[in-house]
């Protein structure tokens, strides 16, 4: 087959109809990866022979009309920090001892219940602590839209992945922006759901997974396995009966507000305010009512962030001998150290200023339904920095307008809205009200179906 790019219901359609199977799709996929792969890095343990033979038990299956579950037979990655049985977790840094995992984190336990084909795991920076593909210990990954440029991280070769095709479905993590920011910058959809709607092995204050596609339908599909409870995480919401594929949405009487200035952080790129406000437009003739709206963050939550972050990490790092820790990726190291000097009611001080953000979040969303911001304040930056500033100084200025969503446990998307005049991906955020998921994912899927989506996606590069 030459098209790899398919749907997850239109490989289902032809599974079952035995015009293609799990097995032909692997393989055809298997060489779009191989095309690709060697210029943007995106993959970690990536096993093909592994993927075979779990495409041939998926044919096995369908054959007798007997599919595990709802993603039988459709590949799928997951980031690194995802733990899958057997496997090491590198956290993306040398600093850790490489032992394999006990167990399947829940979302990779969901994934393996219903069949799913898991070939690969997906690069991140050191800890998961930058908006960078670059890390201490897997090889640098690219943007695909042009391979001089970053992807963005900390879900980097999730990001990378689905942009370049590599299946329909690809697990990210996200704590500050790490689904979304990617997302914006390589075109793709990111969607980060209601704290707790898909249970995290480790848990932690503002961690999500999310699914990282091509298309809305494709997120939205994958959430009725990814979002099945899971004891493991105490913040695990109780089980749901949404039907995750009713997309349709009448957004009459909505109010839905716009905000261009997140409060601090990088200024927003021209080209970005203008393709933003070109969306709120689309959202407008659709019946909804926007409303400019004043920033949720403040320089004393993000700093206070900050150094709560940097004390967290220190605590992780410290008991590490030297040569272990000197081997992290210095800008994160050097970073880190400041933490040394935080006291523990700093440390406190800075962890209060998350519950501030989920203050000023829940007052603005008493007067909106939902939001429309950037995800990303600029276009791009090269492939070999750490983060957008490249300075561990300021190391979270590129977060503002979608680490407050974290901390207030809201659902939030970004989507492709346009194209720098450099070619580049610019990336929309949309923001629903706390446990709303349905509220984000129509409103994603009402604004792709108006633009037609992405109407081209990056070819493979010549290496």
């Amino acid at each position: 087959m030459s098209d790899t790019n398919l749907t997850i219901r239109e490989l289902r359609r032809r599974f079952a109809d035995k015009s293609l199977s799990p097995l032909e799709y692997w393989l055809a996929l298997e060489d779009h990866i191989a095309a690709w792969e060697p210029s943007i890095s995106a993959l970690y343990l990536y096993d093909p022979e592994a993927a075979r033979a779990q495409a041939k038990a998926s044919t096995a299956r369908w054959a007798k009309g007997r599919p595990l579950g709802a993603l039988d037979g459709i590949p799928v990655t997951l980031k690194e920090l995802i733990a899958t049985k057997g496997q090491p977790v590198p956290f993306g840094t040398k600093a850790v001892e490489l032992k394999p995992a006990e167990a399947d984190a829940p979302a990779a336990a969901r994934l393996r219940e219903d069949g799913a084909v898991i070939f690969a795991k997906t690069t991140c920076p050191d800890y998961g602590m930058l908006s960078s593909g670059l890390s201490s210990f897997h090889p640098l990954s690219r943007n695909p839209w042009n391979i001089t440029q970053n992807p963005g991280g900390s879900s980097a070769g999730a990001a990378g992945a689905a942009a370049a095709g590599y299946g329909p479905l690809h697990i990210g993590t996200d704590i500050g922006g790490s689904v979304r920011l990617p997302a914006g910058w390589t075109g793709i959809f990111g969607y980060k759901p209601s704290h707790g709607r898909i249970p995290a092995d480790p848990y932690y204050v503002g961690r999500c997974l999310g699914p990282m596609t091509r298309r809305v339908e494709d997120a939205a599909f994958s959430m009725a396995t990814l979002s099945r409870p899971d004891w493991r995480d105490g913040t695990s919401l109780p089980p749901n009966d949404f039907n995750w594929m009713d997309l349709e949405i009448d957004m009459s009487g909505m109010k839905i507000g716009l905000m261009l200035d997140a409060g601090c952080g990088l200024a927003v790129d021209d080209e970005i305010r203008g393709a933003v406000e070109a969306a709120a437009k689309g959202f407008e003739k659709a019946g909804a009512t926007i409303i400019s709206v004043q920033p949720v963050l403040t320089r004393a939550m993000l700093d206070g962030l900050d150094t709560f972050w940097r004390a967290r990490l220190w605590s992780d790092i410290a008991g590490l001998d030297e040569e272990r820790r000197d081997s992290i990726l210095p800008y994160i190291g050097d970073w880190a150290k400041a933490g040394a000097d935080v006291s523990g009611v700093d440390a406190v001080r800075g962890f209060n200023q998350t519950i501030e953000m989920r203050r000023s979040c829940g007052q603005l969303f008493t007067t909106v339904d939902a939001l429309l911001s950037p995800t990303n304040p600029i276009i791009s930056y090269p492939a070999e920095w750490a983060s957008p500033t490249n300075d561990p100084a300021r190391p979270f200025e590129h977060i503002a307008f979608t680490v407050p969503w974290n901390m207030s446990e809201q659902p939030a998307a970004s989507i492709n809205c346009g194209f720098s005049r450099s070619g580049m991906p610019i990336g929309l955020q949309i923001v629903g009200p706390r446990f709303d998921d349905m509220r984000v994912l129509r409103l994603s899927k009402a604004f792709e179906d108006w633009t037609g989506g992405v109407s081209a996606w990056p070819r493979p590069p010549v290496t």
